[in-house]
């Protein structure tokens, strides 16, 4: 065994002896590997190994592997994970020697040292520099650098670096003279004390060519105008202001609108003008095509050629074998026209531009245009100027009066325009109020004619006012041994209110539907008519149009009772008078008679008859049950049913127990398949009024009392119209 190897030993076997107790939480109790095979010979790998453990050996000192090691108040961390993506940036450069040459004797060259702090692994590029004739980039990939020698067995670290210092990589020198801020805070937090930079050497041979170029400048055939980053910045960004030409003091000028376009990318204007209808003017597509606008304008007149951005001062050739054309410039351009365009630092509200002669005043801009202000120049203030003209004076039309031929509206279209066209009337109104289903749109009253004829005093007429055109019709009540025909009075037509001149300008004025209540005398071409009552529609519909008929208001009504100061004591004993069998109710004349009596005639009849519908008892009667067959007997004549047996046979089949009774829900199943015409409502009823206290229908008698064959309808026609007859006269009188 070797004396290196026997001597290790020993040390380990000294540690096992003077080993102090196992210490409470360590795991690790491994022997380091020592030795190895090198051509297939065993040899001892390494002289640094640690011992059990991984520990060090007593009096051994290892060598750390990296340059820091992080130090958590836990546990350590790796140093790839550390010290990950953070990387020292130092600048340096090398002077090297030229002796083949004229031009220069030395040359400085310049490079960029990083320094990776994860694995101590330094890399250097030399930045490219244009028509150096040098090949420039990475010039020391990224490894481990080791020490020059005599320490070549070590590597650099980040101690070894430092401002204003010389650092040598493979026999090269390298001259730190700068690094970034991030690499100067990370060496004073690790302890290193950092030099003043230096200023780098400035290289003879491109301190000429600099200065040779710059004497070049002004004698080269081109100009270089980068606007590329404005345009990139701010392409499709335009700001819009609304402006007004005010060109009134011209021959049949007036106010013209105008939006003004103003293009952030290029800086040119764009102005469109808003063209009113029927302005007389032929519509451009552009008032201002977009191009940067002078603001002193419009320049003055210049001969061709006069006006140029370069002068050529002299035009020049090389020889016949590589011929180069060229030509120079005068560096002071005399011949270019100096002109100051508008910026958008010059437009804002409350600004006049010229535009080319013409005064344009900006009155208005975009949500776009203020957010652009306010964030570059700090405006606040965007107070808006209108821009619009004021509206031209009414000018008042006068038309003839009524001739008296045709209708007033007729003869008005035939003066508004050349050709005459027809009168127009509301359609939407129309289209809202005219009759659907049970919805009639009509108000029906029932009135008396005022005269002083004996003969004419118990005339009664039907008025219907159609609120889809506010027309009026007339229809007198036929009464027996009268001597009056009775039929229609008067046709469907609109009435004019009374006391208006025939022929004037204006249109005439007609009856309208709040001018309607019960109570009121209408007169209708002469003839007054005292309104008695109204159909049961007309009050609903007045009652729920209360701000168009205010008779119909229960809370108005109330209020005006209120307002005759009537004792409460007093109505009291007024009702329980009247009301003999104390009841608490009362017949409506009673209750007229009451309250015109105690309120002295303040209330109309409209007012009364409001009141006692809201305090009014509900009857509710159902028909007969000969009226409901007898309309069942219209429907299946209508559609010539009579197949009565083979419904009931149908029945007898489904009563199995032969109690001569079926369920209403299927008795009402067998109609439906056999396609009974009568309406599903009015067999609803009918069957519930033949049902039983179990909802158990007779059939026997059910389609006998159908069967319109048998059973004779003339009976049950007189109940009927008598009926109906009863019904009306109770609307009336009410």
């Amino acid at each position: 065994m070797p004396e290196d190897a026997e001597q290790i030993v020993k040390v380990e076997i000294l540690q096992l002896l003077t080993a102090r107790p196992k210490a409470v939480g360590k795991e690790k109790f491994h022997k380091s590997q020592h030795w190895g095979f090198c051509n297939n010979v065993g040899m001892v790998v390494s002289d640094e190994k640690p011992g059990i453990g991984g520990e060090p050996l007593f009096g051994q000192k290892l060598k750390p592997k990296y340059s820091l090691y992080p130090r958590g108040t836990e546990s350590d961390l790796p140093s790839w994970v550390a010290f990950d993506k953070q990387v020292l940036s130092f600048d340096a450069c090398v002077e090297d020697e030229v002796p083949d040459k004229r031009q220069e004797l030395y040359r400085i060259r310049r490079y960029k040292i990083y320094f990776y702090l994860e694995d101590d692994t330094i890399q250097v590029n030399e930045p490219e520099l244009k028509n150096s004739g040098l090949p420039q980039g990475t010039f020391i990939r990224r490894h481990r650098i080791s020490l020059p020698p005599p320490n070549e067995d070590q590597f650099y670290t980040v101690y070894h670096f430092n401002i204003n210092i010389d650092i040598v990589f493979y026999g090269r020198t390298f001259k730190i003279y700068d690094c970034d801020k991030f690499t100067a805070n990370f060496l004073k937090k690790i302890g290193v004390k950092l030099n003043s930079p230096v200023k780098c050497p400035e290289d003879p041979y491109m301190k000429e060519r600099k200065e040779m170029a710059d004497r070049l400048q002004p004698l080269r055939p081109y100009e270089y105008d980068n606007t590329l980053k404005q345009f990139l910045e701010h392409d499709r960004q335009v700001l819009r202001f609304f402006c007004m030409w005010d060109d009134t003091i011209s021959l049949f000028g007036d106010r013209r609108e105008l939006i003004l376009h103003y293009f952030l990318s290029d800086d040119t204007i764009e102005i469109k003008e808003l063209m009113p209808p029927n302005s007389g003017r032929d519509a451009m597509s552009l008032f201002l095509q977009r191009k940067k606008l002078p603001k002193y304008g419009p320049p003055g007149i210049y001969q061709p050629g006069q006006i140029t951005d370069h002068t050529v001062l002299n035009i020049y050739g090389g020889f016949s074998v590589n011929r180069v054309s060229g030509f120079l410039l005068d560096k002071y351009k005399p011949g270019k026209l100096q002109q100051e365009f508008y910026k958008d630092s010059d437009l804002a509200i409350g600004t006049t531009i010229n535009v080319w002669g013409r005064k344009v005043l900006i009155c208005d801009c975009d949500e776009f245009t203020k957010c652009y202000y306010k964030k570059k120049y700090g405006i606040e203030n965007f107070t808006t100027i209108p821009c619009k003209a004021p509206p031209p004076p009414k000018i008042e039309r006068k038309f003839p009066p009524y001739t008296g031929f045709g209708s007033e509206e007729d003869s008005l279209r035939s003066c508004i325009g050349l050709m005459p066209t027809a009168h127009r009337r509301d359609f939407k109104k129309f289209m809202e109020k005219d009759s659907y289903g049970h919805i009639s749109y009509i108000l029906r009253f029932f009135a008396k004619l005022i005269t002083h004829k004996c003969a004419d005093l118990d005339r009664m007429f039907i008025i219907s006012y159609f609120l889809s055109d506010d027309t009026i019709s007339v229809f007198e009540l036929t009464e027996r041994n009268s001597g009056l025909t009775g039929g229609k009075f008067l046709q469907r037509v609109r009435v004019k209110r009374p006391g208006q001149e025939v022929f004037k300008s204006e249109l005439s004025e007609y009856i309208q539907p709040e001018e309607l209540y019960v109570g009121a005398r209408i007169n209708v071409n002469g003839y007054i008519f005292h309104l008695l009552n109204a159909d049961e529609y007309t009050f609903n519909y007045m009652e729920h149009n209360t701000d168009k008929f205010p008779m119909s208001n229960f809370r108005l009504a109330i209020d005006k009772l209120k307002e005759a100061n009537i004792k409460t004591e007093e109505i009291k004993l007024a009702f329980t008078a009247a009301d003999s069998m104390c009841t608490k109710m009362l017949d409506y004349s009673t209750f007229r008679e009451i309250i015109m009596s105690v309120t002295l005639g303040k209330l109309t009849d409209h007012e009364v008859i409001t009141i006692a519908r809201h305090y009014r008892v509900l009857e509710e009667k159902e028909p007969h049950v000969n009226v409901l067959i007898t309309m069942a007997h219209q429907q299946l004549k209508k559609n010539a049913f009579e197949n009565f047996e083979k419904l009931i046979a149908n029945c007898v089949y489904e009563d199995q127990e032969k109690k001569n009774v079926l369920p209403s829900k299927d008795i009402r199943r067998l109609c439906k398949s056999s396609k009974l015409p009568v309406s599903e409502d009015l067999l609803a009823v009918l069957l519930a009024r033949f049902e039983d206290n179990e909802k158990q229908v007779n059939y026997d008698s059910f389609f006998c009392a159908l069967n319109w064959r048998m059973n004779s309808m003339i009976k049950w026609k007189t109940m009927l119209h008598n009926s109906e007859f009863y019904y009306e006269i109770r609307i009336h009188c009410f």
